[in-house]
């Protein structure tokens, strides 16, 4: 998960929530209220979703017995002269 690309979401998704939610309530307090409720649970979602993958990864790297590292790719561009696919499949920076 890219971070300022989930923020970005995330704040267009309140958005969107406290407009529905004004509309269908009339009240700017009920708004308000709901959408940092709903906030909360997006962050907490997001929180559970990093700490899946975080053990996820932990678990698969567990498994794998020292011998059986997977390679460095740094090391396989300077001793093959190739180009690793890791470096492509890299999101861009969200600035360009």
């Amino acid at each position: 998960m890219f971070a300022p690309r989930f923020v970005v979401s995330m704040l267009g998704a309140l958005a969107a929530f406290a407009i529905a939610t004004y509309f269908l309530t009339g009240s700017i307090a009920s708004t308000a209220v709901q959408t940092l409720l709903c906030a909360v649970l997006i962050q907490v979602g997001y929180f559970l979703a990093v700490l899946f993958l975080v053990w996820k990864e932990a678990r698969d790297r567990r498994k794998l017995s020292p011998g059986q590292l997977p390679a460095d790719p740094t090391n396989d561009e300077k001793q093959t002269g190739k180009l690793s696919l890791r470096r492509l499949n890299r999101p861009p920076h969200f600035n360009s």
